[in-house]
């Protein structure tokens, strides 16, 4: 026999929040509890104290006593109170600080499939609205406690009055358990459908803001306006339904509650002229009624209860999508050889990486290229393990990734991508981000490396400066990300089209930097330009999900159909894989770019031009105080100096001696 949680998941998780929740916050809710009784206490003697001074007064005798107890009873009703909302603010706050917490944990350990599922928007909506909603939950639970006593204790109150009061008032009491199950239910329902709107309705929100360019250039704000407000229609009627559950119930309470005071108060008043009841009796019978018939308070708390319910549950939907998990295993000395093994991956019903098995030899590059969709981001997430495949296994120096711990993983692996998030409070900060003690040197030394210095050097407050107050271009971004990759180190260094926004000039700097005489950093490099594929020892070509072929871009390239996937299917004699001429293997002429501009000798930057907006000189050395990128740097300061490895600069071409492999001339 399966129980609920199996049957369904996201009801078990929701369970299981709400009760880690509780205990959470359990001596508040505790504390919120008797509080909540005491004060319900406090309204159960009120009555009889009244009556009690009642008869008292009528009777002409001292009633002193029976009037400060009352008084009494008054005050400490609404020094309860006080602390009452106190606790319930309080355990509310902390217990949704508490949910957003494990939930942003969650997502962020469970990765890119999280977002891929629910969406960015939707998952924001139910970090922020739901988790508040369902925060009120054991706030909630507790202030019910005293809600049901108070019903109860007005009961009991009746019958010890007179058990015939009691008796009337039972005979009316399943109408009211009807009412508040019908209640219950159908506002967990409505409130379910609300909240899904609302996400809906968030999600497009999400999708509208980070596209609000391309909005505007194509004039459609009314349009996206349109679809935002969509799910609106469904967001009003499922609004109007809560509303109408709510006001049929306290219809039928005002139907219901009333008939059941009215039948106590005339059998009290029957009581009293048998001399059964005092006057004073017959005022606290009345008020028990008006307590033991409370639907009201009732039903607003489970109204609120089942909007909790409701919300929790789509939080338990986000716990559904397993988090990551780590293993125990260290990780051995190595050069950092990345091997896959039948990896197959699957996104929205497709299968995006079929069987692809690849072996990159400790301290090589290999280049992943392909058409749009071919699978090579998700390969690049999946080498690293921000995702895991769906059937085969990713091994780095013979351990699988699964078997790593999170910290070993991490230090291990490094990445750039095309368009980074720059998190941190200043932009050293975001550079360092990752690292458990970055140090001003290297953080500097790795921005030298991505040419990021010297327009860092620029900001206001140079390293210092708050990333949301430092202006950059799309290309300057990049470098702040490859900068905080080379910071980060690491024996695997994963790059995810992270060049695509550099300027051809500053990409050959940064990929002669990148594969020249340093530490021996394996490198998986996602490509979309020949000229950076031409740097790679290796390239993997993947096709249709599978890799089509692996070697060397000269020797790829005779194939027109690899030709076509840089969009230029011409003889490589002559022509570039993006759409410069070049020579017989991918190699710069003289007087070409590998884009489309003029160069001098081999890549190297004319005289007096840089190719970001600095003066250089002939061979792209930079002049005396001044660096080829745009910033002030040591004279004659090239990327590597020397003969390139091997033989050959940066694309494969033969160099001469002295020539700088990147942007120097050659021979």
């Amino acid at each position: 026999m399966t129980s609920r949680a199996d049957d369904d998941p996201a009801a078990g998780h929701a369970r299981t929040l709400l009760r880690t929740a509780t205990r959470y916050s359990g001596s508040r809710c505790a504390a919120l509890c008797l509080v909540s009784i005491a004060a319900t206490g406090a309204g159960l003697l009120l009555p009889a104290a009244l009556g009690r001074a009642l008869d008292l007064l009528l009777a002409h005798a001292p009633a002193t006593r029976w009037v400060l107890c009352c008084a009494g009873l008054v005050l400490l009703l609404g020094l309860l109170d006080a602390v009452q909302t106190v606790l319930t603010g309080t355990v509310d706050a902390r217990t949704t600080a508490w949910l957003r917490r494990r939930l942003t944990g969650h997502v962020l350990g469970a990765g890119p499939r999280a977002a891929d599922r629910f969406g960015s928007g939707d998952l924001v909506a139910r970090l922020v609205g739901n988790a508040a909603e369902a925060g009120t939950t054991p706030a909630a639970r507790a202030a019910l406690v005293a809600a049901l006593a108070g019903p109860v204790g007005g009961v009991v109150a009746l019958g010890l009055i007179d058990l015939w009061l009691a008796a009337v008032f039972l005979a009316g009491a399943p109408v009211l358990a009807l009412l508040l199950r019908a209640v219950s239910r159908d506002t967990s329902e409505s409130a379910s459908r609300y909240q899904r709107a609302q996400g809906r309705i968030a999600a497009a929100l999400a999708e509208a803001v980070e596209g609000v360019r391309t909005v505007r250039s194509a004039g459609t704000e009314g349009r996206e306006t349109a679809r935002v407000l969509r799910p609106l229609p469904d967001l009003s009627r499922a609004g109007h339904r809560m509303w109408r559950v709510q006001g049929r119930a306290a219809a039928r309470a005002v139907a219901v509650a009333p008939l059941l005071q009215l039948a106590v108060v005339a059998v009290a008043g029957v009581l009293l002229t048998r001399d059964r009841l005092s006057v004073g009796e017959v005022l606290a019978a009345s008020r028990y009624a008006v307590l033991a018939t409370g639907v009201g308070v009732l039903v607003g708390r489970l109204a609120g209860l089942a909007r909790a319910r409701a919300a929790a549950r789509r939080l338990g939907e986000v716990e559904t999508e397993p988090a990551t998990a780590y293993g125990a295993r260290g990780l051995p000395e190595g050069p950092g050889r990345l091997e896959l093994r039948g990896v197959t991956a699957r996104r929205g019903g497709r299968t995006v990486l079929d069987g692809v098995d690849l072996d990159v030899p400790g301290g090589t590059t290999l280049a992943v290229v392909g058409r749009s969709g071919a699978g090579k981001s998700l390969l690049a997430s999946i080498a690293g393990r921000l995702t895991d495949p769906d059937a085969g296994e990713v091994l780095l120096d013979g351990v699988p990734l699964r078997e790593l711990p999170h910290e070993d993983l991490r230090g291990a692996v490094g990445y750039a991508f095309a368009r980074p998030a720059l998190l941190g409070g200043t932009v050293g900060q975001a550079i360092g981000l990752g690292l458990p003690s970055p140090s001003p040197g290297l953080i500097h030394e790795a921005a030298r490396t991505a040419l990021a210095d010297g327009f860092v050097r620029r900001l206001p407050d140079g390293y210092d400066t708050p990333v949301a107050d430092a202006p950059r271009s799309g290309g300057e971004s990049q470098r702040l990300g490859l900068a905080r990759a080379f910071a980060h180190g690491g024996r695997l260094l994963i790059l995810d089209d992270a060049l695509s926004s550099l300027d051809t000039v500053t990409e050959r700097r940064i990929t002669d930097a990148l594969f020249g005489d340093g530490p021996a950093t394996t490198r998986l490099l996602v490509a979309h330009r020949g000229t950076t594929a031409a740097c790679a020892d290796a390239v993997a070509w993947l096709d249709g999900g599978r890799v089509r072929a692996v070697g060397r871009h000269e020797e790829l390239w005779r194939l027109a159909e690899y030709r076509a996937v840089f969009g230029d299917a011409a003889d490589p004699a002559g022509t570039d894989a993006d759409n410069g001429p070049v020579i017989g293997d991918g190699a710069v002429p003289a007087g070409t770019d590998a884009d489309n501009g003029p160069v001098i000798g081999d890549g190297a930057v004319p005289a007096g031009t840089d190719a970001d907006n600095g003066p250089v000189i002939g061979d792209a050395a930079d002049p005396a105080g001044t660096d080829a990128d745009d910033g002030g740097s040591r004279p004659d300061r090239d990327t590597r100096g020397g003969t390139s490895k091997e033989g050959r600069d940066g694309m494969n071409g033969p160099t001469g001696t002295g020539a700088d492999a990147g942007d120097g001339a050659l021979t």
